[in-house]
């Protein structure tokens, strides 16, 4: 395992970084060739997805997107005016490399990415104190996040306040019971595995995640194009069976007096 890091650091000190990305993105479109599967993020046609942690058919080999992730590109193109060319400002917490790689791309898309630590951002942001203006995006997404913040509802409360009257975002956390199960004094890391499923979740949401939206502000909808495709079709994208995908709106009407 240390030759590899060390190649990494050496690349990555060299400023080549990018470039062995697509090296290995190619790479890995050509090795993984096939028409078993396809992959609408990349476009790569394909023999396999790879498992991921206990999953089947989940990770694309060459651009890595998850099941969520191609269901949100999907659902991005076919319910949204993402790609209608109007310009448009977006902030996207905690960015997934291959969805970034496609926002960024998109024309008439002012493009901001944030959060406290990933080297995939381009600016440090914490989502209960966005440091940016009331009233600045068109659009927000922010997938799997909430569920790793204590203060969800103060990062709710944000995310609205930075959304300009009238626009949209998608917030994802995975919804796994009916009531949302959260503890405060649940703290180690093991506790939390036991009680959360993971080390690093403060709560598991429920079906009234969507309460906790609407309080802040927000008009919300949940929406799904999974539901409308056959196990094929979900299949030979890799998308999930079922998801719930909440589309929050800002009242046109919100505004200071």
């Amino acid at each position: 395992m240390l030759i590899p890091k060390f190649i990494k650091r050496l690349v990555q000190a060299a400023g080549l970084e990018p470039h062995a990305l697509r090296a290995a993105r190619l790479f890995a479109r050509l090795w993984c060739f096939g028409f078993a599967r396809y992959c609408p993020i990349c476009k790569s046609r394909l023999r396999y997805f790879r498992p991921y942690k206990i999953r089947l058919n989940a990770q694309c080999p060459v651009c890595r997107s998850l099941e969520r992730h191609r269901h949100l590109w999907l659902l991005f193109r076919s319910r949204t005016d993402l790609l209608d060319g109007v310009p448009k400002k977006m902030l996207h917490v905690a960015p997934e490399p291959a969805l970034a790689r496609l926002f960024s791309k998109i024309r008439n898309l002012d493009y901001l990415s944030g959060d406290l630590d990933s080297r995939w951002a381009m600016v440090k942001l914490d989502v209960t104190k966005l440091q940016l203006p009331d009233d600045t995006f068109d659009v927000i997404y922010c997938s799997h996040v909430l569920e790793h913040v204590p203060e969800d509802r103060q990062a709710m409360a944000e995310l609205f306040r930075v959304m300009r009257p009238g626009g949209w975002g998608v917030l994802q956390v995975p919804i796994l019971r009916e009531t949302t199960y959260e503890d405060p004094g649940i703290q180690s890391p093991e506790e939390r595995l036991r009680a959360f499923g993971q080390w690093d979740h403060v709560r598991v949401y429920g079906k009234d995640y969507r309460d906790r939206l609407e309080e802040v502000g927000f008009s919300v909808t949940v929406d799904s194009i999974v539901r409308e495709m056959s196990p094929s079709e979900r299949e030979y994208m890799g998308l999930p069976e079922a998801e719930d995908v909440y589309f929050c709106r800002k009242p046109r009407s919100h505004g200071k007096s």
